[in-house]
């Protein structure tokens, strides 16, 4: 599937994806996907648990090392190019990744001098995120005592800290209940258009309600691209659900 040749009205690529392929053993995680990410888009890769989605994400953030096949972020190769790559991209890990002991303001404050602020610019940096993110309210309690949609939206606003060109989201909702969930989307629909954002996850109602394109993922492999309803039109079915089902049990690639 050449998914390259979709959208070509598009001339700003934030991430172009290569026959990219991840082995671990004799399991092939990832085999030979191409995919491309366009400028300020939400894209949301879309997969059952083991679909090579955080794998993915892994490989584009220089978490793990590619077996075979290349990917390049903003033109830059993941393969010998990583550290130019990292000042512009940042992760929302699956595992929120906030310090319990410290306050939601010294977490923020705390990652902005990690990526080389000085005190006055981080607590600058610090405001913002928790006007943007609305957590005036919890600015001063420990991450600790935050409820999981408090800190899933904290950990989004540390990974937003550095004012990154691209963010990943890895399972941004997981173990959220409906409201926190509903909460989280309407954060991130409001950095549509500023930012671009990769998503994974296995929720077929957030890829819908989050995305403008959607990948689908199984066993590895990258089975269609497209929007919801070029999904659905594609797959011969009458619902988006029928055709990740479809497609998530093997069923002929688009």
């Amino acid at each position: 599937m050449n998914t390259n040749t979709l959208h070509a009205s598009h001339d700003k690529t934030a991430i172009d994806i290569q026959k990219l392929c991840k082995s671990f053993g004799t399991l092939k995680a990832v085999n030979q996907m191409d995919m491309t990410v366009y400028t300020g888009e939400i894209f949301a890769l879309l997969g059952v648990n083991g679909a090579g989605k955080t794998t993915m994400i892994n490989m584009l953030t220089g978490r793990l090392w590619p077996t075979d096949g290349d990917a390049f972020v903003k033109g830059l190769s993941i393969r010998n190019q990583m550290q130019k790559i990292k000042p512009v991209i940042s992760v929302s890990p699956q595992d929120t990744a906030v310090a319990g002991k410290l306050t939601v303001r010294e977490n923020l404050e705390f990652i902005a001098g990690i990526y080389g602020y000085s005190k006055a610019v981080s607590r600058t940096r610090a405001d913002e995120m928790i006007e943007k993110f609305h957590l005036q309210e919890v600015s001063k309690r420990r991450a600790q005592t935050l409820s999981g949609g408090w800190q899933r939206r904290l950990s989004i606003a540390m990974a937003l800290v550095s004012a990154p060109e691209i963010l990943f989201l890895d399972e941004p909702t997981v173990a959220l209940d409906v409201l926190a969930r509903h909460d989280l989307w309407q954060f991130i629909q409001t950095l549509k258009g500023q930012i671009t954002i990769i998503l994974t996850t296995h929720y077929l109602e957030e890829a819908e309600a989050l995305a403008d394109r959607i990948g689908i993922m199984n066993n590895g492999h990258l089975k269609a691209v497209g929007t919801v309803s070029e999904i659905i039109r594609t797959a011969q079915t009458d619902t988006f659900e029928n055709a990740f089902i479809k497609l998530a049990r093997g069923g002929a690639q688009i």
